[in-house]
């Protein structure tokens, strides 16, 4: 990848509401810099989308203001009606900027497009049309698309929900070494182990609109995540050879209610208490 400009996004008390009475968020104050990843975790329709639009320049706060330096490249969740255009003719599309109006891409923005497919994997697809992808495809397009852009600042509304489990972790994976490589990296998820796998940061918008921030493992606890989603959650360890992980355990109402489910040998534990 290019060398990268320093970058950073800014929140100060940051505000927005559709129609001035009823707030998706408001008092918002973050700070990300280059180099680093953080997540954005909330339940549906809490302005997590909102907030993404807002640090990409499409939205105006109603309140406080938004900062960032550097360009910024915006991965939606998917177009709710793909377009039959080549997958390289979409990525290129994420050439724009650098292309300018009524000109034509040129061999370096052709060569920018086929580097950012095979990033992620789909230079075999570059001539398949865009819309006979499957989901998971598409989305994984998208972010080529914001990659062929050499953006500074990555925005990801959930990057990960159309994809299996392997390519969420391709995805995870590559957004960490875009942060690791410079870029600033902002995603939404409805998934805390996503985060707890690549964030430094963790932005939790509760159903009050209210906003908790800080390192990940600070903010994703038992009692805040219960609190965010209103089911009970259950930070565990997992023990892989000689490595930790922490991962969030949902207890379903559907399965807790089940009886007769017999106890089985567990390798998961509880960390110690907070």
């Amino acid at each position: 990848m290019p060398e990268l400009a320093p970058c950073r996004v800014r929140a100060y008390r940051a505000a927005h509401s559709w129609d001035g009475r009823i707030w998706q968020f408001r008092d918002l104050d973050f700070t990300v810099h280059p180099g680093e990843v953080m997540a954005i975790l909330g339940p549906n329709g809490r302005g997590k989308s909102t907030l993404l639009r807002v640090a990409a320049g499409l939205l105006h706060p109603d309140g406080g203001r938004v900062e960032i330096t550097g360009s910024a490249g915006l991965v939606p969740q998917d177009f709710a009606r793909p377009f039959p255009y080549r997958v390289l003719d979409m990525v290129l599309m994420g050439r724009a900027r650098h292309i300018g109006l009524l000109r034509m891409p040129g061999r370096h923005d052709r060569a920018a497009a086929l580097a950012a497919l095979e990033v992620i994997g789909m230079a075999h697809k570059a001539r398949h049309r865009f819309d006979e992808l499957s989901g998971g495809e598409r989305q994984l397009v998208l972010i080529a698309r914001a990659i062929a852009g050499e953006p500074a600042i990555l925005l990801l509304d959930e990057p990960a929900a159309a994809l299996d489990l392997r390519n969420q972790d391709r995805v995870l994976s590559l957004m960490r070494r875009l942060a690791d490589e410079g870029l600033s990296v902002i995603f939404t998820t409805h998934q805390p182990n996503h985060c707890l796998a690549v964030a430094d940061s963790a932005l939790l918008m509760l159903p009050d609109a209210t906003v908790i921030f800080g390192e990940t493992h600070a903010v994703l606890t038992d009692r805040q995540l219960t609190r965010l989603y209103g089911l009970p959650v259950r930070m565990v360890e997992i023990r892989d050879r000689a490595r930790r992980h922490q991962a969030m355990v949902p207890l379903f109402s559907a399965v807790s209610a089940r009886s007769g489910t017999p106890e089985q040998p567990s390798e998961f534990s509880d960390p110690a208490p907070a």
